[in-house]
Order: C-alpha cells, then structure tokens, then sequence
C-alpha cells in the first residue's frame, strides 16, 4: 500500500509538472516577434524586459499594453512567461520602506517657486523664474543624492516638487513622497499600475492633494501629508487607454488628458482596429466626480464596409490621442492640448492638431491641424491593420506654450514631431503665426517631449533619434517668441561610446526645462548638460549613464534620458536616468543636485 501511495504521490507531481504552463515556449508564441533580435522600434527588448519584476510583466499583459496580444492566455500561463522573462518568483521584491525619513515632517508649504506639475505654470512654459540658483551657480552643481525603484527599466514620470517635497511616480506603479534635502522617503503609495506622468498638486475640500493618473486610465487622488487615498476613479474604458500627461488642477477642477496605445494593439491581425478616441476629462478636485468628458474625435467610431486581410473588422473614425499636459488659459478660461495622429482612413480633422476646450463646460472652441490625413498604427511594420492612405506619424506630443509678447498680442508655441516649431494664435483660433523647421522629423521626432520659453525665446531640442544620414540625431534651438527667427543653434556634442552600441545616440528627445540664463537638456546618451540662454554655449556636463550609491540602498543604474524633463526648484535640480526603451538605455534612477 506505501509503494503504492508513493508511486501515485509521484504520477501526481510528474502530472503537475507536465501540466504547467511553459513560460520559455509561450513567450516564443506570443511575444518574441516584437521583443527578441532587433525589437519594433516603441517595444523593449528581451533583455530588458528581463530586468523588470514579474508583476510588471503580468499587469502589461492582463491590464495594460499587451492585452490584446495576451487574449485567451490563463492566468498561470501569463505568470509563467513573466517567470520566464524575469528569472524571478512572483513577490521576491517586497520588503520593508528602505531610506525611510527619521524624523518627523516638518510643515509643508505650498508657494510659486514650486514646481508643480508638468510645466512649472499652467502655461507650460517649464521656465523657473525663481529657482533659487543664479545662472553662475550652475556649473558648480554636483550631485547630492540618488534614489533608485527598483525592477524599473523606464523613468519616465517627472517629478514634482512642492514645499521641501518631491512627489513621483514609476514603472512599478510605487508612488514616493520624498524629502528634497536627503531624498529619504515619507510615504509610499502602490497605485497598480505604472505611472509615468508628473504629480499635480492642488487644494480641494479642504485638503491639499496629489493627482496623478496611470496607465489603466484610472486618475488618483492622495493626501499630500500622508499618501492615503482619497479617491480614484477610472475616465476611460477602451483596454488600450492610458494618462501619459501629466493632469492639470485649475479652479478646484482636474482636468485629465487621455491618451492609448491601440496602435500597438493594430499589430495583432485578428484584431479590430480602431476604436479609441482621445479626449480630456474634468473631474472635481475633492471627489473625483465627472464634471465633463470631451472627446478629441468628435464623431464616435463605427464599423466600415472593409476588412483586414485576416478578415477582422475594421472601425474609424479613431485616433488623436492626448499625449501632453493641457494648458489653460487663464484669461479667455480656454484649455489648450496637442493631438496625435489618426490611427484610420477614416481621417479626422483634430488629428495632428492643436485643440482648444472651454474650461467650464468643454464644448470644442475650435480645432487647428497642421498635418492632414496622418492615418497611422505600428501594424503599418508588421503587414496588419495600416491605412491605405498612410501617414508618418508625426504627433504633437508636447504641451503647447501660451506666452505674452511684447505686442499685447499671444502665441501658442507648438513643438511636432514633424521637426517643426509652430507659432500660433490663441485669439484667432489657433491661425499660424510663424513655422520654424528645426529637426528631420519622423515617428520618433523632431519634437518629443517639450520644448522651454522664456520671456523672450523659446527654446527646442531635437530628438530625430532615427536618424540615420550625415546630420547626427539631436541639438538645441533658440526661437524668438514673436518671430520664431532662429538666435542660435548649438549641433550636439560629439559621442564618446561605440557606434551603434544602444545608447549611443546623441537625440535630444527628453523634455527641456530653463531658469534665468541657463537652458537644461538631457540626452539619450545619458549626458546632462546645461546651455548659456544667451549663446547657446555648454557650461555644465554630468554623464548620468553610471552606477549610483543610493539613499533607499536599492542597486541604482542611470542611463538614458528621455520623456520626462529637468525639474528645478529650491536651489536644486532634478533629473530622471534611465529609459530602456527605443534604443535606450535602461536605468532606475532619480538624481538631485546642487551647488
């Protein structure tokens, strides 16, 4: 009878092994295609998805990115190819707070030296007007603290800093409160998701609030004193919906830009492509109650006559993702957001556009498009779900900048992927002042992330990170405001890394940030530099692509910048390291210095 209880105990084990998912075999069937050898342009390779936790690579399958390519896998299976991929057990990672803050807090208190937010002001015009450190000062800025999240491959929220604080995000979906002196931590906060958006600080119902949203679409609201939550509530339903920009609080209201990743979805050729539309959704401060919603294609998609070639039905009109931070307009009580491209043949008229929304209600005041017909998806590389009628993909992803001129009169100064700089005029519905070519452009700029103005030029890097010709990725532009005449132009520096090696590239796609004189700019090759506003001249160069001793004791590894910008507030300066996506370079870290 022992023989025989053994022998079934060990038919019963050999079975359950038999039976468990193959990690290594699903992920060839499933995934390998766009991550493995030379990886579609906007996917991250194997290796570094390999660094990442499993619970990362689970949610991007089952609640974000990749839900369309995982339908129909069970829930073990999805767990064995992030096993597979990570080389890690689910949970190894948790553990107590490390770098936890010692002391109490001290009070915390709001004022407009603050960076909060996207863009320093409800403007965007990521200038610091009083950052607490002369144009003199910068050149002596050393490091004074890194702090790392750990698994991250990819920093791409901004921080924000208010008070003696830094407020951030990441990949994993941890939230920091940190104290901007030491970089120890006062609270955490897990919101389930990645987020890679800048924090929004703002007073509602009698409290002072983070906002931030993540990458399911669900915008959260905390106490800014200790990371409870408030609230949280989810603005769209479409699986591929995200919030990449940052939300902008104004007047005791959110208003939260909404963007997708349903062109990677169109990869899939079963899949019906498209139905996503971008919009902005207002929502009050204190309850997160819908307020208004306000789509950026105005007819609602429905299906066409066509079918791909896999025979699935295809929908339009789609498209016109809301990738920045919306700007407001104060005075006219407008807001203000760039649209991407058209992901249909059914073309709309707010792709490739400058929107402009009133505030109180949301009605669409009118619609500014620079580039027609911009039908695009990243099927277009595999053969599945493209339009006919294809565009280059030349989105605005940036936040548009309202600045004064000398005049009276105003201009939105617009950045596209396109390589090109556009004034426009916010009082006549958005007409083209000026246009000033400044890049190559293609699907990954020109223009990323977001250009700087000050009271007199604006300031543009360059990314054209595909680049492949005789003129090298990158550069940094001066543009008057009233003009768009170009001042100067510094070329980008020359590299000190293997060509070809990932990494080595010299674009300028991060957004770029200024203070009085001095212009801040990173680059994929990992280096920090700050420019003389005047003459473009380089007075400061910190290569963040290195290892790092850290505050929380978690290994910190800088590499790429790219996305989010240089924040400076309080004498210091705050920049990401690391984006292991499109040729970049991973990392983890968050960097401050000072003089």
């Amino acid at each position: 009878m022992l023989a025989r209880n053994l022998s079934m105990a060990l038919l019963t084990v050999f079975a359950a092994r038999a039976a468990a998912p193959d990690g290594e075999s699903l992920y060839k069937q499933r995934c390998a295609t766009c991550h493995d050898g030379q990886p579609q342009a906007r996917m991250p390779s194997h290796q570094e998805l390999a660094a990442r936790t499993p619970e990362s690579i689970y949610r991007a399958m089952f609640e974000g990115a990749m839900m369309p390519q995982s339908a129909g896998l069970a829930t073990e299976e999805g767990r064995a190819i992030a096993r597979f991929l990570t080389g890690k057990e689910f949970g190894a990672s948790a553990g107590a707070l490390a770098g936890k803050c010692a002391t109490a807090p001290s009070p915390l208190h709001m004022s407009d030296a603050d960076w909060n937010g996207w863009g320093y002001d409800r403007e965007n015009t990521r200038y610091q007007p009083k950052p607490g450190l002369t144009a003199a000062d910068v050149p002596n800025l050393k490091l004074k603290w890194a702090f790392a999240f750990e698994g991250d491959t990819v920093r791409a929220a901004q921080p924000a800093v208010v008070g003696n604080r830094v407020f951030t995000g990441s990949a994993s979906g941890a939230v920091y409160s940190l104290d901007a002196a030491t970089g120890c931590t006062w609270w955490k906060y897990d919101a389930g998701a990645m987020v890679r958006n800048a924090i929004s600080i703002g007073q509602a119902g009698g409290k002072s609030i983070a906002y931030f949203g993540d990458v399911r679409s669900t915008v959260h609201a905390l106490d800014l004193a200790t990371g409870q939550l408030l609230w949280k509530v989810k603005v769209e339903d479409h699986p591929a919906a995200r919030i990449t920009g940052s939300p902008a609080f104004y007047g005791g209201r959110l208003y939260v830009p909404v963007s997708s990743i349903e062109e990677a979805s169109a990869m899939l050729p079963t899949y019906e492509c498209c139905k996503f539309r971008g919009s902005i959704v207002a929502l009050d401060g204190a309850t997160g109650k819908q307020i208004w919603k306000s789509f950026s294609v105005v007819d609602p998609p429905r299906p066409l006559a066509g079918k791909n070639a896999a025979g699935a039905q295809l929908w339009g009109p789609a498209g016109a993702a809301i990738w920045s931070a919306p700007t407001i307009d104060v005075k006219k009580k407008v807001l203000y957001v760039g649209t991407g491209n058209s992901y249909t043949n059914v073309s709309t008229p707010t792709s490739d556009a400058i929107l402009a929304f009133d505030l109180e209600t949301g009605s669409l005041l009118w619609s500014s498009q620079v580039l027609a017909k911009d039908n695009f998806t990243m099927g277009c590389g595999r053969g599945a779900n493209c339009p006919e009628d294809r565009g280059p993909d030349h989105d605005f992803g940036t936040s548009p900048i309202l600045r004064d001129l000398p005049d009276g009169k105003r201009v939105l100064v617009c950045g596209q992927k396109s390589g090109i700089v556009w004034g426009l005029d916010p009082d006549h519905r958005g007409k083209v002042l000026w246009q000033t070519r400044v890049g190559q452009g293609s699907a990954l700029g020109g223009i990323e992330w977001g250009p700087t103005a000050d009271l007199e030029n604006a300031y543009v890097a360059v990314s054209d990170l595909l680049n492949r010709g005789e003129i090298r990725p990158g550069g940094l532009h001066a543009l008057k405001l009233s003009t768009g005449e170009k001042i100067w132009t510094t070329p980008p520096p020359e590299l000190h890394c293997t060509a070809g090696a990932k990494g080595c590239n010299s674009a300028q796609s991060a957004a770029i940030s200024s203070i009085p004189g001095v212009v801040f700019s990173g680059s994929v090759d990992g280096h920090f530099r700050a420019f003389l506003a005047k003459t473009g001249e380089i007075v400061w160069d910190f290569n963040t692509a290195r290892d790092f001793e850290t505050v929380n004791g978690v290994a910190g590894k800088g590499g790429s910048l790219d996305s989010a910008g240089p924040v400076i507030a309080g004498g210091m300066v705050f920049t990401n390291s690391g984006y292991g996506m499109w040729a970049g370079l991973p990392g983890n870290v968050l960097l401050a210095f000072s003089k």
